[in-house]
């Protein structure tokens, strides 16, 4: 695990399950746009949150590559899931750019609805193919950037389910935060 304090934000990398983050208040969900189950993070969330979650997004679909849309967690152990819906790299242009407004908007929502903590996945590096050098150097310069604007949310977890994107994302928020 690493971790910085950026602006009285606390910013950590571990390698673990989104599912199983008690401690915190929302996770993300690495969404699609019709907010389903699916593979990867959505399917999880999905399996764990059960039946009711999908039944709350369904009304809340479909969301645009970009944006993102909170919900309750239902059997999950935190107060709410916040959806992202990251861009497909090759496909959704700019991807930078929506990827970088997927971790804006989730963080935007979390401050509106008084999340104090918040675990994201590795946003569009599944089955979207966002290479993932990449997605973490764009993902902790749009956290890092935010902080000092941010009231609400004060513990910020990249929880990646593997070593090689753990490094990236340790790697990165040492770039950005050294």
């Amino acid at each position: 695990m690493s971790q910085k304090q950026v602006n009285g934000v606390t910013i950590e990398v571990v390698e673990g399950n989104i599912v199983t983050q008690p401690d915190v208040d929302a996770v993300v969900n690495a969404a699609n746009a019709q907010l389903r189950s699916g593979g990867g993070v959505a399917g999880a969330i999905h399996r764990a949150a059960g039946p009711g979650l999908e039944q709350e997004c369904r009304p809340l679909a479909p969301i645009r590559p970009g944006t993102c849309v909170i919900t309750g967690a239902h059997n999950l152990p935190n107060r709410s899931v916040i959806h992202c819906l990251g861009p497909v790299y090759g496909r959704d242009e700019p991807a930078d750019g929506l990827l970088a407004s997927c971790y804006r908007a989730a963080l935007d929502i979390a401050e509106h609805n008084g999340v104090a903590s918040i675990a994201f996945p590795a946003i569009s590096t599944g089955a979207f193919g966002f290479p993932s050098d990449s997605a973490a150097r764009i993902a902790m310069e749009t956290v890092v950037g935010m902080a000092p604007s941010l009231a609400s949310v004060k513990h910020i977890r990249f929880v990646l389910f593997d070593a090689a994107s753990r490094r990236a994302h340790e790697a990165a928020l040492a770039a950005v935060a050294g």
